[in-house]
């Protein structure tokens, strides 16, 4: 998956088929269940020290705002194919960079906007500094990036190659 702009995000068929499915399941089955669990709870009694009902109502919040943050990706999204494997840093790739020259001090990532963030890998938003950075870099490039403090930091792309799930 790749982000473009503000608004278009770009997604491989699979993962706007995984994002669909998840919104069609929290817009449809678990709006049920989380209304359940509430009419359960508020039949306990009185809902100030009904914690029960509280968390209930924060579950659905939180997946109500999934909701919204889903309808909106997928309202924008571009579906398109994985990035090529050209050796070219893009979103969708996962990307190992060397510190400051220092080719034993390496860390490896994905380059993707953070729906597509698993367990897995770490992720990097191409908005970042660090993705910003080497976006559009080639093995074997320097790329330099601003730290919080301001400074620049410098990193070598040792690989890029497509993120595989």
């Amino acid at each position: 998956m790749t982000q473009t702009s503000e608004n278009v995000t770009w997604l491989t068929q699979e993962a706007y088929n995984q994002l669909k499915a998840e919104l069609e399941y929290l817009s449809g089955p678990a709006r049920t269940e989380i209304a359940t669990k509430i009419a359960a709870a508020r039949e306990e009694g009185d809902l100030r020290e009904n914690g029960g009902y509280h968390a209930a109502k924060e579950e659905q919040g939180k997946q109500e705002l999934r909701v919204r943050q889903l309808t909106q990706l997928l309202e924008h999204a571009k579906v398109g194919e994985a990035p090529a494997a050209d050796g070219v840093v893009a979103p969708g790739m996962v990307v190992t960079i060397a510190f400051d020259g220092d080719e034993d001090d390496t860390v490896t990532f994905l380059l993707a906007s953070r729906e597509y963030a698993s367990s897995d890998i770490e992720t990097y938003s191409p908005q970042s500094p660090l993705g910003s950075g080497v976006n559009g870099k080639k093995i074997g490039e320097d790329a330099q990036y601003e730290l919080p403090n301001g400074k620049l930091a410098s990193v070598k792309i040792l690989e890029a190659k497509p993120y595989q799930a």
